[in-house]
């Protein structure tokens, strides 16, 4: 019951029905119109809140965020997938794809030879049909190669990579943020010089063999990383201190 209830009010939310600053139903109104206990209303508002879709405040009604998605930065999870656990819809759009000599920097993060032939592609990536993030990435040649077989605009490349046998073991993560070039801004929508997010990601096979190397940039008024910290070192001591 919880999940339709999600569902439902969650789709109102992507739709636009309930933007942004819109004030959610009380939970009792919601158990009538659902003919349920609160239990599941309360579930159900949980599961907006923890999606960054709506917030709570005790004593007042449940209110709609702006829509900006949550992407954990411990962890990597494809675009697609990523989009899909929260309801959203995501689409691609291939912008370039080709052999290119590698220059000193992805040399670096993809250990070889500055100017080792390497294939690059450009994609535009969106949720429910808007610009969201722009991702330049590279490959190692003979992983590369392999995306001149399939239709980018319809597949994930980890899941399609993965099943030619390049799997992701390891990813390795860098954020920052940076003012929108001349590129960014025309695809992604915003204006020339405003804030956008970068994510640099390395990716390693079973082996510890770097084949991935990607720039994304991200709109910073869709999309927030956050991370979870568990509070312990790697040997299982205290990170932070309990007083």
């Amino acid at each position: 019951m919880y999940n339709r209830i999600a569902d439902a009010l969650r789709q109102q939310i992507v739709s636009g029905v309930l933007p942004p600053g819109a004030e959610l139903p009380p939970e009792g109104e919601l158990a009538v119109q659902w003919k349920s206990s609160r239990g599941p209303v309360r579930n159900a508002l949980g599961a907006l809140r923890a999606e960054g879709l709506i917030e709570t405040t005790r004593g007042r009604p449940s209110r709609v965020l702006s829509r900006k998605a949550r992407q954990a930065a411990d962890v990597y999870i494809p675009f697609t997938r990523w989009a899909e656990s929260f309801g959203r819809k995501p689409s691609a759009r291939t912008e370039a794809l080709g052999l290119r000599r590698a220059d000193a920097v992805t040399a670096q993060a993809l250990n070889v030879e500055p100017g080792t032939l390497i294939v690059d592609l450009t994609r535009l990536r969106m949720l429910d049909g808007v610009p969201t993030m722009l991702e330049r990435t590279s490959f190692i040649e003979h992983v590369g190669r392999l995306l001149f077989e399939v239709d980018l605009d319809t597949v994930s490349i980890t899941e399609y990579l993965a099943s030619r046998g390049h799997r992701f073991s390891g990813v390795t993560h860098e954020i920052d943020a940076v003012a929108a070039n001349d590129v960014d801004a025309r695809m992604l929508e915003v204006e020339l010089g405003s804030p956008i997010l970068r994510l640099r990601r390395t990716s390693v096979d079973a082996n510890g063999t770097a084949f991935e190397y990607s720039d994304d940039r991200y709109r910073s008024d869709i999309v927030r990383f956050t991370v979870d910290a568990s509070g312990r070192q790697a040997d299982g001591s205290h990170l932070i201190q309990p007083k």
